[in-house]
């Protein structure tokens, strides 16, 4: 795996994220925005590029300025972008975020974004990733959902580790029944899977012990589940639950909470490519995670890896 071209290949959601300038609440306290290129697998892709990590992200903009300035702004962090599709007639999606302490509130405008083809992501990509991820923001609607799921088949069969950002939300994907199907069509493919608590009661409908979230998800296939609780720390179970620990957290002065999840599993999947095991790899999570909540917007353009093990 460490000989292959791409550590990470990211498929999924690129789009403008629109964040709140002053903590609030919610959106509806939130009068002046500021634009950044947004989309988790596009985070993850960019914060994975500034640890030194070759990556490429796959996902489409709209035939517009938007969808230029994305494009040029995930360039600019050395992710690869020859995958990125361009629709001629959907135009490029938004988010708007508030900026909270907390879990952001959130509004996404869905148009290009889901319009990822097959034809994005080639065999010979495949074959040259270690892991292929994604998020159920990006599941959740077609094509993209059935592009992506018959994708991650094809990237286990191609020796890759499949990953997945378990982030759902009622709000971009209101049939719960229906992600739970999708999720584990995605999860069988032995994926290594990150979620909080909060996102597990929103996929299961009702709040779950640690213990339970974790079996639901080895349930489901998934060889390594990566449980994360805020100031709390984090949890990983893996070789599909045969291994547990639990690493502390520690406090941390709270900037900016957007991005958090997505440079915490930057670390942790550096980490795995670098051979570490998996309590260092939630620690390494931890640290690059601690360094976006103190930072205002995205990360520095280069990131020292040796901050993932100090």
């Amino acid at each position: 795996m460490m000989t292959r071209k791409y550590a990470l290949v990211s498929v999924g959601e690129l789009l403008a994220d629109l964040i709140g300038t002053e903590f609030t609440e919610n959106l509806a306290d939130t009068e002046i925005f500021k634009r950044f290129q947004g989309g988790s697998p596009a985070n993850l892709a960019a914060n994975m590029a500034r640890l030194g990590n070759p990556t490429a992200l796959v996902a489409c903009v709209g035939s517009d300025n938007v969808g230029t300035y994305l494009v040029e702004k995930v360039a600019e962090t050395g992710v690869d972008t020859a995958y990125i599709g361009r629709d001629a007639h959907a135009p490029t999606s938004i988010v708007l975020v508030s900026r909270t302490k907390g879990t952001p509130d959130f509004i996404a405008y869905r148009t290009a974004d889901r319009m990822i083809q097959a034809a994005y992501i080639p065999d010979d990509l495949l074959h040259n990733a270690s892991f292929f991820h994604t998020t159920c923001f990006a599941l959740s609607q077609e094509p993209a959902q059935s592009v992506i799921v018959t994708a991650a088949a094809r990237a286990q069969a191609a020796g890759c580790i499949v990953s997945l950002d378990a982030n759902y939300a009622p709000s971009i994907w209101p049939d719960r029944a229906q992600a739970q199907r999708i999720i584990q069509d995605y999860c069988q493919n032995g994926a290594f899977v990150k979620l909080s608590a909060d996102d597990a009661e929103r996929i299961f409908g009702q709040a779950l012990s640690n213990d339970a979230i974790i079996a639901k998800f080895h349930e489901m296939g998934a060889q390594l589940v990566c449980l994360t609780l805020g100031g709390k720390g984090s949890i990983v179970s893996s070789n599909y639950g045969k291994n547990y620990v639990e690493i502390a957290g520690k406090p941390i002065e709270v900037k900016d909470a957007t991005g958090a999840g997505d440079s915490y599993w930057s670390g942790f999947l550096t980490a795995w490519l670098d051979e570490k095991s998996p309590a260092e790899c939630a620690q390494a999570g931890a640290n690059i995670a601690a360094l976006k909540i103190s930072t205002v917007g995205p990360l520095p353009a280069k990131v020292d890896r040796a901050i993932l093990y100090s």
